[in-house]
């Protein structure tokens, strides 16, 4: 079994501390699948950057796969925050004009990514354009829409939902009836699964059917970086391990499980400074 995070890398710069942090949705899905106990790899574009160079060589210490990435000159994505009693409270992104495009997916790649189970990605990668390459493959598509109203809008759902077995929305400030309504607009755009988080008051699965509410695990968190994504991740390999396959329906066993499972994952990841750890100062 192996699963790939498609898409972006970053660093997590904590800017009261001057220390940075290896991150991206797409390499923190790799890392918590990998210590969830799931074989996995990252796909994307390194620049050439003392920040690259530092996300690379957290990778391979951790044992993931990153020998199909390709290496573009340029920088890498800095995300700047602060971190308040162990929350993160953003300040900005520092994109920097030199930045490597997105990959485009050709044979050599897709031949690549028919080898995994899952295929994960994210609306902060610009992997959009690359999504209906990877209808046909045989593996699961999984994609986490994050928070911001932009990829909750209908343009974008449209855009991303055919192509896509699995999605995840956070949706803090959003009340049971608005979240059911998003969860059923994007199944009657193909997705047959749809998970929304609430931080502290728990999730809601959704399968066009039935829904199903989620568990909380509270901690005195250390950092929550990475809380959403140690959730999703740990959520979606309790469901492989399962059995999960593309054609083949949860059962609600399965679901309760994989509820619990990533509850305490991701519980447990707050007490781990950044993302999952590796800082470097800067």
């Amino acid at each position: 079994m192996k699963v790939v995070g498609f898409g972006d890398n970053v660093v997590d710069r904590y800017v009261n501390k001057k220390i940075m942090f290896p991150g991206g949705n797409a390499v923190n899905f790799a890392v918590y699948a990998k210590q969830s106990g799931v074989d996995s790899a990252y796909l994307g574009v390194f620049g050439t950057d003392m920040e690259a160079d530092h996300v690379k060589a957290s990778l391979t210490d951790l044992g993931i796969d990153i020998s199909a990435c390709h290496t573009v000159e340029g920088t890498t994505e800095r995300c700047d925050v602060n971190l308040v009693e162990g929350d993160r409270v953003f300040v900005g992104d520092d994109l920097r004009p030199t930045k490597p495009e997105p990959m485009v997916l050709e044979k050599k790649e897709l031949d690549y990514l028919a080898g995994f189970d899952l295929i994960h990605s994210g609306c902060y990668a610009a992997t959009e354009p690359e999504l209906p390459k990877l209808r046909d493959l045989n593996g699961i598509v999984t994609f986490d829409f994050s928070v911001e109203d932009e990829f909750k809008a209908d343009d974008y759902l449209e855009q991303v939902c055919p192509y896509i077995d699995f999605a995840l929305f956070s949706c803090e400030g959003m009340d049971e009836n608005d979240i059911h309504a998003l969860q059923e607009k994007v199944h009657k755009l193909g997705t047959k699964y749809i998970l929304t988080t609430k931080g502290i008051e728990g999730q809601i699965l959704y399968d066009g059917e039935k829904y199903y509410n989620g568990v909380v695990e509270l901690v005195e968190a250390v950092d929550t970086m990475g809380a959403g994504d140690s959730f999703f991740t740990s959520f979606l390999m309790s469901l492989l391990t399962s059995g999960w396959t593309k054609n083949s329906k949860l059962s609600d066993e399965v679901i309760d499980k994989a509820f619990h499972t990533a509850a305490k994952f991701s519980a447990n990841n707050c007490l781990v400074d950044g993302a999952f750890g590796y800082a470097k100062t800067y």
